[in-house]
């Protein structure tokens, strides 16, 4: 059966707790996603700081276990059948931390592929939106003469917050009273739109009332406040 220190990741970032599941990441807005799951599940977990300014991402090391050289990344030492389980993929890594847990993620069919849905609303469209608009607001985009791409990815991005506007208007959370994996894809994009990417103003952010409701009720929550900053930046 293979251990840990079958893959190579583990030489480039040893475990402190090889029984622990590894936490490959950075505090950006997919990698919180991982951290705050944690956090929330009480799984205990080794976080190792992938630092994209020395392209850790782009290491042979971390390539051997997300090809696609994106965060975050993890290993269950302890995965299904006992055997190690290596996952890339924020939204994949989410249901598998529920499933995993019990938690977070409803039991009944219909309500978890409901929960799926949201989950899959966040993967599909506001993350890569809500990232373009800060590409070309505050990044290098914002550099390029023709503004248009950038009102695109506004206008688009000010449609999702409707959809959110309209889905928390008689809800507490995504999936109502339930808070759960969808609130935690979902809010670390929005907290990172309006604040991050200086984006407030840009996509009129203060017309979306029930969407501020919940981000603050989201940053509220103690497990978001720690995950939030996990992994540790130097």
């Amino acid at each position: 059966m293979p251990t840990l220190s079958d893959f190579p990741i583990s030489r480039k970032w040893p475990a402190q707790h090889p029984e622990r599941i590894q936490l490959y990441s950075l505090p950006t807005p997919n990698g919180v996603k991982a951290s705050i799951m944690l956090e929330e599940t009480g799984l205990p977990y080794d976080p190792h700081l992938v630092r994209f300014d020395a392209n850790d991402q782009m290491s042979p090391e971390f390539l051997s276990l997300n090809p696609n050289n994106k965060i975050p990344a993890i290993i269950d030492p302890n995965g299904p059948g006992g055997e190690p389980l290596a996952l890339f993929e924020s939204g994949a890594i989410l249901i598998y931390l529920a499933d995993k847990s019990g938690q977070f993620l409803p039991r009944d069919p219909a309500r978890r592929y409901e929960a799926i849905q949201w989950l899959m609303f966040q993967m599909g469209g506001i993350g890569p939106m809500f990232g373009q608009v800060g590409f070309f607001h505050k990044f290098a985009g914002k550099e390029y003469e023709d503004k248009r791409p950038l009102a695109r990815y506004v206008a688009e991005s000010q449609r999702l917050l409707g959809v959110l506007e309209g889905r928390l208007a008689r809800r507490e959370w995504i999936m109502g009273d339930e808070y759960g994996i969808a609130d935690i894809a979902v809010f670390p994009w929005v907290r990172n739109l309006v604040g991050f990417y200086e984006a407030r103003d840009l996509v009129e952010f203060d017309r979306f009332a029930n969407v501020q409701r919940a981000v603050d009720a989201f940053v509220a929550r103690p497990a978001v406040q720690r995950g939030l900053a996990i992994p540790k930046r130097d």
